[in-house]
């Protein structure tokens, strides 16, 4: 029987996650006996518990997307903006997190921005929360309550970082999602793909349409070489999203369109 790569892959995918889960099921079990003793200590007024929402995907790309990461893919998602792709990663890694296949979900962007952040007060790491702040709506919306983007930090279940402070470290047993990577030059993804260690998922999500980088003659975005290079790698599946479907409201569906078929009209290449 012939088995093709990608299929290859995945069995082999699957194997090496039993043996992980074997090698490492007691320690789990040892983590999550601290987690309820740290539960027990909790004050009976104070609710910390939290619940993953349970989300369907709703459109054909959104279906593809939740497929391919179930066969143990990494996952490349590019396309218009307000499909989910962010939302989407977002729930599958702290899904995976919850389940005890992953210690955490770390994200990473680039601090590249369409205005200069040098007016904002605190120092370079103060200044980049402000590229946080849609992670923490999002996780809002993800688990129904405003305070859990602090607490899944401080219980080391999430971490947020930049390309700027990457070089030299090692990612391990983490589901990385890197966003917005039509903000990145080649050296950038190559440093973010080159730091994925042992046990680590990694989901790239960009749309080029969105490129900040335009503005810059000196940088400029690595996205098409990196889509050129990754289709060799047999690990990766690519899912492309179309406005279809966008989900994100009415509005934002009917300006994409309506930019769509202006540029067309144009003949300015898309």
């Amino acid at each position: 029987v012939t088995i093709e790569p990608r299929e290859k892959y995945r069995l082999r995918r699957r194997e090496e996650r039993i043996v992980e889960q074997c090698v490492t099921a007691s320690f789990s079990k040892f983590l999550q006996e601290g987690k309820l003793m740290s539960k027990k200590r909790q004050k009976s007024g104070s609710d910390k518990s939290f619940t993953l929402k349970k989300i369907e995907p709703k459109t054909p790309s959104q279906i593809e997307m939740v497929e391919e990461y179930g066969k143990d893919f990494n996952l490349v998602l590019h396309g218009v903006a307000g499909t989910g792709k962010t939302f989407l990663s977002l729930w599958l890694g702290l899904k995976d997190v919850l389940a005890g296949n992953y210690e955490k979900v770390i994200i990473i962007r680039s601090e590249v921005s369409s205005r200069p952040t040098g007016f904002l007060p605190g120092d370079p790491i103060e200044k980049a929360s402000v590229y946080e702040e849609p992670y923490i709506e999002l996780c809002s919306e993800l688990f129904g309550r405003g305070d859990i983007y602090g607490i899944l930090k401080s219980k080391l279940m999430l971490e947020f970082r930049t390309t700027s402070y990457l070089r030299g470290k090692t990612l391990r047993d983490a589901v990385v999602i890197v966003d917005e990577i039509q903000n990145m030059n080649f050296e950038e993804l190559e440093t973010v793909i080159t730091r994925m260690g042992p046990n680590c998922r990694v989901i790239f999500c960009g749309d080029l349409d969105q490129n900040d980088l335009h503005r810059n003659k000196y940088d400029q975005s690595g996205l098409p070489q990196f889509l050129d290079i990754i289709e060799n790698c047999e690990s990766f599946s690519f899912v492309e999203f179309f406005e279809e479907d966008i989900v994100r409201s009415g509005i934002v569906k009917e300006w994409i369109m309506a930019k769509i078929a202006y540029l067309d009209q144009q003949d300015v290449p898309r």
